[in-house]
């Protein structure tokens, strides 16, 4: 069924072009095309859906640093973090991401970390001796690992 008369489109070829196109152009199909944002590839996925997972990677790819003051607590009680420590340290604060924690303690072994998750940033580090009063201020969740 064509209702197309001269250039004009009827509504129901407007909404057939605008919903279910992969490509917005002029109506005269001439011109600047652009890919709409909803339109799908070839997987299904929109270009929202795609720059959200790059967006998940590039995050979740960033390694934890150690601020100066952690690395000093750190090297000060000559505390060596272990690979297995290590990794679940890191695993402790896309944990807390995940929950939408800000500051975070995590808790790896005998030792706890202070964690800024949006900058993955351990701020401080405290073994066994340190933590006997058993208080920690400024954070808003905790992790045991």
């Amino acid at each position: 069924m064509k209702i197309q008369n001269g250039t004009y489109l009827s509504a129901l070829q407007m909404q057939d072009q605008y919903l279910n196109a992969t490509h917005v152009g002029n109506v005269s199909g001439r011109g600047n095309e652009r890919i709409s944002p909803t339109a799908l590839t070839k997987e299904g996925l929109s270009f929202k859906d795609i720059l959200n997972q790059k967006a998940q990677d590039q995050t979740a790819a960033q390694p934890l640093k150690f601020s100066k003051h952690a690395a000093n607590r750190l090297t000060d009680r000559n505390i060596e973090l272990t690979g297995d420590q290590m990794d679940r340290l890191t695993e402790g604060a896309e944990k807390a991401g995940a929950k939408g924690i800000k500051e975070s303690l995590v808790i790896v072994d005998k030792l706890a970390f202070i964690v800024n998750i949006p900058s993955k940033t351990v701020i401080t580090a405290m073994d066994q001796t340190e933590t006997k009063e058993n208080v920690f201020t400024n954070i808003d969740g905790t992790v045991i690992m």
